[in-house]
């Protein structure tokens, strides 16, 4: 992959995860396939494809900046690409992820630490798993690509 997120993103896919904002259209196991995620407001749905090897999301971030955005990240743990740990995940669950981005003015090292802090997550574990996932998605022999739809609005 050529180019990677912020590393807090993980924490918003395994979100959307846990509380089952990933729908894939058929099965997650084909070649090439369609799926929706919701944002953790319930505001926007988020519209992404797959091939063989390429994404593409219509989120922000894999749109504007290039790099996979947490429902990409979400949809590569949903079909199985992306090992993740599903207790931790659980433990994430319920995070409204664009009302705690916001508030800390899109400062997401300190929505995390907050998350971590109110849940009482052991903080090098978490950080641990997180790393581990990080470093998997980078090893992903994919590409990002910009989706044909552009991002929703608010």
């Amino acid at each position: 992959m050529k180019r990677l997120p912020p590393i807090e993103k993980i924490y918003e896919a395994l979100t959307a995860v846990a509380d089952g904002r990933v729908i894939v259209d058929g099965d997650p196991q084909r070649s090439e396939g369609y799926a929706k995620v919701t944002s953790s407001d319930g505001t926007r749905t988020y519209d992404l494809s797959w091939d063989v090897s390429t994404y593409s999301s219509n989120d922000n971030a894999t749109y504007w900046q290039g790099y996979p955005g947490y429902p990409v990240i979400a949809l590569l743990m949903v079909r199985g690409k992306l090992p993740y740990d599903e207790a931790l995940a659980k433990n994430l669950a319920g995070v409204n992820w664009t009302e705690l981005n916001s508030l800390h003015r899109n400062d997401y090292a300190a929505a995390v630490s907050q998350v971590i802090a109110e849940r009482g997550l052991d903080p090098k574990v978490t950080s641990t798993e997180v790393q581990s996932i990080y470093s998997n998605l980078g090893r992903l022999p994919i590409a990002i690509s910009r989706s044909p739809k552009k991002p929703p609005v608010k």
